[in-house]
C-alpha cells in the first residue's frame, strides 16, 4: 500500500471553503467534467485549468463545510488532486474524501505550508516534511483502513479488491 505523498503543487485558500466552492450548485445538473470545469472559480479562475496530478490543497479551518454533496470531493480527485490539509473539515466532505480516495489531513500547521514550496506526506505517521524549509511538521495520523481505502482508489474499488480477495 503506497502512502507517502510528494506534492507536486501548493494550492492554499483560507478558512470556510464549503461544497458549493468546490461543486457549484449551478452546474450540478451537467457531467461530472463540466461540474469539474467550475471547481474553486468564485476564488480562483484559474485553479480547474492549472490543477495537475499530484497536487495538494493547504486550507484553514472548515473546508468542505455545507452540504452533504460527494461531488465535491470527488472533482478534486478527478482534476488530480492528491490530499487536502486543513486544519478542520466538514465532517461529511471528511468522509467522502476518503471515499472517494482523497486524503483529508488535520493539521494545525498549515500556516508554516506556503504555495511555492516543496512538501511530502505521510499520512500513517502524521508528518508533513516541509522540503523547503527542512521543518517537520504534524498532521492527525490517517488510520491504516483508510489510508488502505485511498490507496485502492476509493470504498467501492477497495471493497472490490478486498471481495476478490476473498473468493
Amino acid at each position: 500500500m503506497k502512502t507517502r505523498l510528494t506534492a507536486r503543487r501548493i494550492w492554499k485558500y483560507g478558512d470556510g471553503v464549503d461544497t458549493d466552492l468546490l461543486a457549484p450548485g449551478t452546474y450540478m445538473k451537467g457531467s461530472m467534467e463540466d461540474l469539474a470545469v467550475h471547481c474553486l472559480e468564485a476564488i480562483d479562475p484559474g485553479f480547474a485549468g492549472q490543477v495537475r496530478d499530484g497536487d495538494v490543497l493547504v486550507a484553514g479551518k472548515n473546508f468542505g463545510i455545507g452540504s452533504s454533496r460527494e461531488q465535491a470531493a470527488q472533482v478534486l480527485r478527478m482534476l488530480g488532486v492528491t490530499a487536502v490539509i486543513a486544519r478542520s473539515f466538514g465532517g461529511i466532505f471528511y468522509r467522502n474524501a476518503f471515499n472517494l480516495g482523497l486524503y483529508a489531513l488535520v493539521s494545525d500547521d498549515i500556516d508554516r505550508i506556503e504555495k511555492d514550496h516543496n512538501i511530502s506526506v505521510d499520512p500513517l505517521a502524521g508528518r508533513i516534511t516541509n522540503e523547503t524549509t527542512g521543518e517537520v511538521l504534524a498532521c492527525e495520523k490517517v488510520p491504516e483502513h483508510l489510508a488502505a481505502i485511498v490507496s485502492a482508489g476509493g470504498l467501492i474499488p477497495h471493497l472490490e479488491k478486498t471481495l476478490r480477495k476473498a473468493l
